[in-house]
């Protein structure tokens, strides 16, 4: 009989396989279908590098901005460093995804700090917002700072070398428990938006909460995210990227590969191991082993989205496969 946690998606053996990861990184690629992982520094140089050219781009995600609690006194210290790992890269990423959570509880103040933290990047950043940043005045100031040319709650979309971006807002109008919801309005504007796209196309969707049943007595989920991806159903490949539950965890269904990504504030407990969500303090010589970016490779249609996991500090341990 099928365990509680694998009903909702979650392969417990294969997360904490994923979790055991985090402090060294994890090197992910998609091939005939299914997407494996292995520890940074296990995989072969071409395949962390992206040798042969093509798309590069970073996810960072959870910023929160304006924390200051036991789990992480300083949040903008441990952005900068991910901002660092950036820049450091030895083939610069064309753009930056921040899925969501920019700020802590999005005042002025936090959206100044950020604004001014992320102006460091010398590339462009493409954002959506998370729930923290909707907690005042209905997301309108992160439309003004952030959501230029997006449209309702700041979904747009755009292209970048040969790839169709999907940037998803799920943080409005949250359902019972917590789960994401993206709305009748944002649906319709979807399927409109790909509809003029050769099924030939790589779609990649980025969102703040999960698009998949991560865990719905925790909200990580998104309630109407069956509808949207069926819009994607002729697409070959399809790549789902997301934040909001602060650690790594993926799943491949069909064509459709869906990854979660660290935060680089602070991370959150694995799915029912705690009485709810939340920051999870660590020792202080670990933190920044738990926290992190996200290293995207894309080459083309018959080469799926590479993604390797990349922490602020490595491990001095060898991760265990």
């Amino acid at each position: 009989m099928a365990t509680k946690d694998e009903e909702n998606g979650v392969d417990r053996r294969g997360f904490l396989q994923c979790m055991a990861w985090v402090g060294t990184g994890a090197v992910w690629t998609m091939s005939s279908g299914v997407l494996k992982g292995m520890p940074l520094g296990h995989a072969e140089h071409g395949m962390i590098n992206g040798a042969g050219g093509g798309l590069r781009f970073v996810q960072i995600s959870d910023s929160h901005i304006g924390f200051d609690k036991a789990a992480n006194a300083d949040v903008t210290a441990t952005l900068r460093a991910a901002i660092a790992k950036i820049e450091a890269e030895p083939d610069p990423p064309s753009f930056v995804l921040h899925t969501g959570d920019l700020t802590h509880l999005s005042r002025p103040a936090e959206f100044d700090t950020l604004q001014q933290v992320l102006s460091e990047l010398s590339v462009p950043v493409f954002y959506v917002p998370g729930e923290h940043d909707v907690l005042e005045d209905d997301g309108k100031r992160y439309l003004e700072r952030f959501g230029k040319g997006t449209q309702g709650a700041g979904w747009h979309s755009f292209d970048k070398g040969g790839v169709h971006f999907i940037g998803l807002v799920n943080v409005v109008n949250l359902k019972a428990g917590g789960l994401g919801s993206l709305g009748q309005e944002q649906l319709e504007w979807l399927e409109k938006d790909v509809k003029r796209l050769k099924s030939s196309t790589p779609i990649v969707v980025f969102a703040h909460i999960p698009l998949w049943a991560v865990y719905p007595e925790w909200g990580w989920g998104t309630d109407d995210s069956a509808q949207a991806l069926s819009y994607l159903k002729r697409f070959g490949s399809i790549s789902v990227l997301n934040g909001h539950i602060h650690q790594v965890m993926q799943k491949i269904e069909g064509h459709v590969s869906f990854h979660t990504a660290m935060s680089t504030a602070f991370p959150q407990p694995a799915p029912g191991t705690a009485p709810s969500p939340g920051p999870m303090k660590v020792d202080a010589d670990r933190l920044r082993q738990v926290l992190g970016i996200s290293r995207m490779s894309f080459h083309d249609v018959n080469h799926p989205i590479a993604i390797t996991d990349v922490p602020l500090e490595e491990s001095t341990k060898s991760a265990e496969s």
